[in-house]
């Protein structure tokens, strides 16, 4: 321990610095966890003492290292500039990636990160040759291998019965197992720090979340660490993401689990499976007229449905993010699970539920084995705890005492087992209808959590992320509870055999990181009634040309064709599993873009992976991008598939100019040009001038501010909204 002894509160951050340097030396590998968890205001001064003291050899082990979006180009910055400070005032910013992306960082340090925001670093040879490449599950130990000797996270607290008590809040995914290999290598007399950074800001989260201040050597605890929660605003969901996640929908069974990750398409999924809920006669009429109804009507039969959810869907994620906050909401997200075997062996057999218990619950433990005929004490205590007992009752020496009522807890008895169902409870306590690693997400989702009661937040469980991604070390519970699971999870590209392309291209160089989406496929496999749904864009731009992300072959892959299961795109639903390879294929064909179909069927037929004769079905050779827009864009008149289907931190303005301008850019140079050329000879029409003003065009200073200005209006007339 540093010092002599642990949990030392300050709110002095230069000395705390000091203590470690002086404590651990100058050879510092700092690790801390991804996302939202970081200690901002600590890291920053770490940084700063390096940069100062070339003699600091300093290691940053991160991963998603939250950045302000800066935009490069001129209109970029006009347009994110407002939004900015808007959204992230009053959050401070990590100064090593300032200059890491200033190209300024010195060289004693040096950034090491196991996730990134997708293509961010593509061109970035530092990050692509600092990445390390580590699952999820892993990255504590490989962190840890990697020379790991002071670890810092963002947590949060509250008063609890007049004491101060400590949450790990946003991440307890790595932080629980890097805390505890941390005090490990202090046991084997290595100097190592651990500091945590206290914001009151920060949801509290309950059960492995909780954590004790003698854990930290320091936390940094006072008003100046209360800052704003970064909160990345949502992206918007485009019309073929909301193809993608209406046919997601069709795939949960009630009574079921899902996983999904962040992004436009999880707000697809959500957004499909609310409109199941709420709007149940609107949905299934979109899905008749779609076709999707008639053309899935089999496998939506097996895997999942079109009714609404009574019993409702529990939640197993690594990333708890804004959707389950809306699924929640919306009465999707309600199944409850509970830590007990037994208890989730007679839920899931329908013989209790969650908000009645039966009077009959002891005879059935009984059977289950989840209690013995004469009662212990931590069997009492666990039927307390879980409600099935009622409140205000205690054990001694073998009775359970109900005031100065005595029961018996000798359950072979007959009359014994009458007496007690006087104290049975009406409803199951301490459930929960998620179990997550971590959360991030807008402002609104932390107020959400904020304004909800304690018990209600309880509801929301927060672990490690061995214990949300695998099933090992409690299997039979952790089966029980993820019942149908399905685990949603999106790549980049796909092969026609079904191997997943996720996390790097052919050419080695890192995309973003694997994250935990092996774990999720793996799990998928090893539940028998789980499936694991993988969402890809059938196409994408490259160079401002349109190609598809379904190929041949690719030269690397993320998830191996062993583990294909169900490929959707927003042109359908592809059942892999269980078929051999030219099934796979004619599978994978029928939800390609039909742009290029005739390629791959060619390719396959020469390697023989295709019988000479086939022929793709004529239903199946109208998927365009027209297609998809003609079906769906008669729902938007309605307020279905919109861009921001729960709100967003965008202006109404702000919608239109960056959507607009992201199309723009999408089209070939010859193209934009040739909109702008002709635009150069317009007047500016009055509709645009909202948009101009908020970009801070409307009265153009020189002649590169009226250019600007006639890209903006050409944007936007590209677009339709002039």
């Amino acid at each position: 321990m540093m010092n002599g002894k642990t949990g030392v509160i300050s709110n002095d951050v230069k000395k705390s610095v000091d203590d470690v340097i002086n404590y651990v030396g100058k050879d510092i590998t700092f690790a801390m966890t991804l996302g939202l968890g970081k200690p901002i205001l600590f890291i920053n001064e770490l940084y700063r003492r390096a940069k100062e003291d070339p003699t600091i050899n300093l290691k940053i082990v991160t991963a998603l290292s939250l950045e302000r979006p800066k935009g490069k180009s001129e209109l970029e910055k006009r347009f994110l500039g407002p939004l900015t400070d808007r959204v992230f005032h009053g959050t401070p910013e990590f100064q090593y990636m300032l200059d890491f992306r200033a190209g300024k960082m010195p060289k004693n340090v040096a950034i090491y990160e196991f996730f990134g925001k997708a293509g961010l670093n593509l061109k970035t040879p530092h990050a692509q040759q600092n990445h390390l490449n580590s699952s999820y599950t892993h990255v504590t130990r490989d962190a840890i291998d990697f020379g790991t000797n002071v670890f810092g996270q963002l947590i949060g607290c509250r008063k609890v019965n007049g004491k101060m008590v400590y949450s790990m809040g946003c991440n307890t995914d790595i932080c629980i197992s890097a805390n505890e290999e941390i005090h490990k290598k202090r046991a084997k007399g290595e100097k190592v720090a651990v500091i945590a950074e206290v914001n009151e800001q920060m949801p509290f989260m309950y059960g492995d979340a909780i954590y004790d201040a003698k854990n930290y050597d320091i936390l940094l605890h006072g008003p100046e660490f209360n800052y704003p929660l970064f909160g990345p605003p949502k992206d918007s969901v485009n019309i073929k993401d909301h193809a993608i996640g209406l046919h997601v929908s069709t795939l949960f069974k009630d009574g079921g689990t899902i996983q999904v990750g962040i992004g436009a398409l999880g707000d697809a999924i959500a957004a499909g499976l609310s409109m199941r809920q709420n709007e149940n006669a609107e949905y299934n009429r979109v899905l008749e007229e779609t076709g999707i109804a008639h053309r899935y009507k089999d496998l939506i039969s097996e895997l999942g449905g079109t009714g609404t959810f009574k019993e409702g869907l529990y939640g197993s994620s690594e990333m708890f993010v804004d959707a389950f906050m809306q699924l929640y909401k919306s009465g999707v997200l309600k199944r409850k699970v509970y830590e007990s075997i037994p208890i989730m062996k007679l839920l899931n057999a329908g013989k209790i539920s969650a908000n009645k218990i039966p009077a009959n619950i002891i005879e059935l433990l009984l059977k289950e084995d989840g209690i013995h005929e004469r009662l212990r004490e931590e069997e009492f205590k666990m039927l307390t705890y879980f409600g099935i007992l009622k409140e205000d009752l205690k054990f001694k020496d073998g009775f359970i005492l109900d005031g100065k009522t005595k029961y018996s807890c000798d359950f072979s008895v007959a009359k014994n087992l009458t007496a007690v169902k006087k104290l049975i409870g009406k409803e199951l306590k301490n459930g929960q209808v998620i179990l997550g690693a971590f959360y991030l997400g807008p402002r609104a989702f932390y107020n959400d959590l904020n304004a909800m009661s304690e018990e209600e937040r309880m509801q929301f469980g927060m672990s490690g992320v061995e214990k949300v991604n695998q099933l090992y070390g409690d299997e039979v519970l952790r089966s029980l509870q993820r019942k149908d699971g399905r685990f949603v999870n999106t790549g980049m590209m796909a092969n026609l055999m079904g191997a997943i392309t996720s996390d790097y291209l052919e050419d080695q160089r890192v995309v973003s990181g694997i994250g935990g989406q092996y774990n999720f496929v793996a799990m998928a496999h090893a539940l028998p009634d789980a499936r694991c749904i993988m969402m890809l864009r059938s196409t994408r731009s490259v160079g401002g040309k349109i190609k598809s992300s379904i190929l041949y072959k690719y030269g690397h892959c993320s998830i191996p064709k062993y583990m294909r299961d169900i490929l959707v795109t927003e042109y359908g639903i592809a059942d892999l599993r269980g078929k051999p390879d030219s099934e796979v294929i004619m599978e994978m064909l029928k939800v390609t873009d039909s742009r290029f179909q005739d390629e791959l069927i060619k390719e396959a037929k020469l390697h023989g992976k295709l019988d000479p004769n086939f022929e793709l079905a004529p239903e199946y050779k109208q998927n365009f991008p027209a297609k998809i827009e003609s079906l769906l864009k008669t729902f938007q008149t309605d307020g279905h598939f919109v861009p921001f289907p729960f709100g967003t931190d965008f202006t109404a303005e702000e919608i239109v100019i960056g959507g607009s301008l992201k199309a723009f850019n999408g089209r070939r140079k010859t193209e934009i040009l040739k909109k702008i050329f002709f635009e150069l000879f317009r007047s500016i029409p009055p509709i645009a001038e909202p948009y101009i003003k908020r970009m801070d065009l409307h009265e153009p200073k020189n002649r590169k501010e009226k250019i600007m200005r006639k890209v903006v209006v050409a944007a936007l007339r590209a677009n339709g909204k002039i």
